[in-house]
This record gives C-alpha cells, sequence and structure tokens, in this order.
C-alpha cells in the first residue's frame, strides 16, 4: 500500500485528489496539509510514501518547501502544477530540485476526462513511490575541457531519449557537451507547453545552442533539437544532410513523441553514425528501436540502475540486449563523444 499525504491550499482540491486516489487499491491517502508548515509536522507524524505537492500556497511557497525536504528529508514528490507557460519554468525548477514527476490540477469536468485524469495519476504516483531519489545540492556542472579539444566525424549524430527523470539526466548530459560537439536530436516525454520552455532552459544552462526542434530543421554541430511536446521527432536524409521531421501521426508506446519514432527513423537516415543513449524512464518506450540501432551498425548506451530516477525503458534495454554499453549518467556523455571521435 503507498501512504501519500496531499499537501495544497485548496480544500476542494485536495478533496477531489484525495477521492480519485483512493479510487485504486494499492494508494491510501493518510493526510492532507493546507500549507508547508502543516505538511511538515503530517510528514513527521505519519511518514508518508509519496508527497503531492501544490506550487503556489500562503506561508511558503512550494518550491522552497520542496528544497528544504529534498535537503533534509528526501523523498519523492509529485508536484501538482498549473500547466502554463507561466507555471512551466517553475515546475521545472522543482524537477531540477527533486521532485519526480509533475501533473495538472484535476478538474471535475466530464467524467470521462476525469478517469483518465485518475489512470496518469495513479501511475505517476506508483512511479514516483518507486523513485530514486537524492538529496538536493546546488551543482555547478560544466562542459568538460578534455572533450573540448577532440575532433569528431563530420556524419555523426547523437540520440537521446528519455522520460520520467529526463528532463535532469539530459541537463546533465548537455551541459558537459563542447560546443563543437555533433547534432544532438532529443525525444524527452513531456507536455507541449513545457518544451519550450525547456529547451529554453537548456539554452541558457549549455554551452551549446539547444532549441526546440521545427520542422525542417538542419541538423548541424553544436546544436541540440527538443522534440516539441505533442509532436513526434524523426530525422530524414536530403542529399548529403540531415533534417528534422516533426509529425502528430498516431501515438506510439502511448506517447507523442515517442522515442522509438525518432530510433527507427534513424535507421533510415544514418544508422552507422548514429551514437544513441536510452535515460531514466518508466515504460519500455525506445528499447526496440536501440537494438534496431545496435543491429543496424549504430553505437547504444543505456544509462545504469543506481544514476536513473526510474530504472524502466534502460532496463527494457538491457533485458532485449540493445545496449553496447552500461554507463553511469556523469560518464555519458564522454562515453558517446568518444564513438564519434574522428580516427
Amino acid at each position: 500500500m503507498i501512504k501519500v499525504l496531499i499537501v495544497d491550499d485548496s480544500p476542494l482540491i485536495r478533496g477531489l485528489l484525495k477521492e480519485i486516489l483512493e479510487q485504486a487499491d494499492d494508494i491510501h491517502v493518510v493526510g492532507s496539509a493546507e500549507d508547508p508548515y502543516e505538511a511538515r509536522e503530517q510528514i513527521k507524524r505519519l511518514n508518508p510514501d509519496v508527497l503531492t505537492l501544490d506550487i503556489e500556497m500562503p506561508k511558503m511557497d512550494g518550491l522552497s518547501f520542496l528544497k528544504n525536504l529534498m535537503r533534509l528529508r528526501p523523498m519523492p514528490v509529485v508536484m501538482i502544477s498549473t500547466l502554463t507557460q507561466k507555471g512551466s519554468p517553475i515546475t521545472l525548477e522543482a524537477l531540477e530540485t527533486g521532485a519526480v514527476d509533475f501533473i495538472a490540477k484535476p478538474t471535475a469536468n466530464v467524467s470521462q476526462s476525469l478517469q483518465r485524469y485518475a489512470h496518469l495519476l495513479h501511475q505517476k504516483i506508483r512511479t514516483a513511490a518507486g523513485a530514486r531519489v537524492r538529496t538536493f545540492k546546488e551543482q555547478n556542472l560544466e562542459a568538460d575541457s578534455a572533450l573540448s579539444t577532440l575532433q569528431f566525424k563530420a556524419n555523426s549524430v547523437l540520440a537521446i531519449g528519455a522520460s520520467t527523470g529526463g528532463t535532469e539526466a539530459i541537463k546533465e548530459v548537455l551541459v558537459r557537451m563542447p560546443e563543437q560537439c555533433p547534432p544532438i536530436v532529443i525525444t524527452q516525454h513531456i507536455p507541449p507547453v513545457f518544451s519550450t520552455s525547456f529547451a529554453m532552459r537548456m539554452d541558457r544552462t549549455c554551452k551549446i545552442n539547444v532549441k526546440e526542434a521545427e520542422h525542417g530543421d538542419k541538423l548541424r554541430p553544436g546544436w541540440a533539437y527538443i522534440a516539441p511536446g505533442d509532436q513526434h521527432l524523426s530525422v530524414v536524409k536530403q542529399g548529403s544532410a540531415l533534417y528534422c521531421q516533426l509529425d502528430t501521426s498516431e501515438l506510439v508506446n502511448r506517447h507523442r513523441p515517442a522515442v522509438d519514432v525518432l530510433f527507427n527513423s534513424l535507421l533510415v537516415a544514418c544508422p552507422k553514425a548514429t551514437i544513441a543513449a536510452l535515460l531514466t524512464g518508466m515504460g519500455s518506450d525506445g528499447a526496440k528501436g536501440l537494438l534496431a540501432l545496435k543491429q543496424a551498425g549504430a553505437y547504444t548506451i543505456a544509462q545504469d540502475e543506481l544514476s536513473s530516477v526510474v530504472w524502466g525503458m534502460p532496463k527494457a534495454a538491457i533485458e532485449l540486449d540493445a545496449a553496447h554499453e552500461i554507463v553511469r549518467l556523469d560518464k555519458i556523455t564522454a562515453q558517446m563523444l568518444k564513438q564519434a571521435v574522428k580516427v
């Protein structure tokens, strides 16, 4: 039984969340709190497995509380966020601080949409309960100077897939990239409004250029292209150049964007020039695509268990023997670039 504590200043939302969560046989709401101070006492008394946390609350905002919590008593947290352009940078900061995942606030609209919401929330709570959380520490990651002098093959492409825990894992990989690294294509499971904010945040943080992919973007060294939320990202070859292609075709592995769509496109465009990594995430999206790339001559990497927030997608790939290497997160950048070095 997963014990959940709800932290939200709205009695309506607290009641609705409790009703939704307790529809699941394996989830039990042990209590609720209307502000972080009450939450602190409830955590001590009730020892919950997972916390749902609002961002905007009286007395102390959710982000400040989360930072204190992850320093002093790290535990799985799912942020209950307003999924708006205004709210997305704060939610991304919450993930950086240590929150496992986030979800929109529930609305008592149509019963069918509420059922979909309930299924998603239950899934996120279960994932969070099994996630690997760490004590929050301010990190000053920067590009690895030893990698800045490397010369790379002209046609190399780096490809990354991730889900839960992926925004921070991707950040750690990208921050270490030298300015003239091979082009990077990325699929992260993320809602539409968040992919823009995420790309902008990465662009400010990294030495390389990072953007949300646009249809027809030409892949260039020193650039990373992140799939927009709700659009599949593929790579297509035209002449000797590679381009981003976006589409809104059917969900794959219940996702759009899907990692398998990106990986499978590279099978056609440039299999032997691809270095692909599958990072932290729930489920198995990307595992079959990684295997197909490996069999076609690409070099493939899966993130190891200890450095993954959720070891689902990399584990699925390893079980298929889809990875040449199983690599700790802080070593993935160097390992990917090593495969792209001009001999």
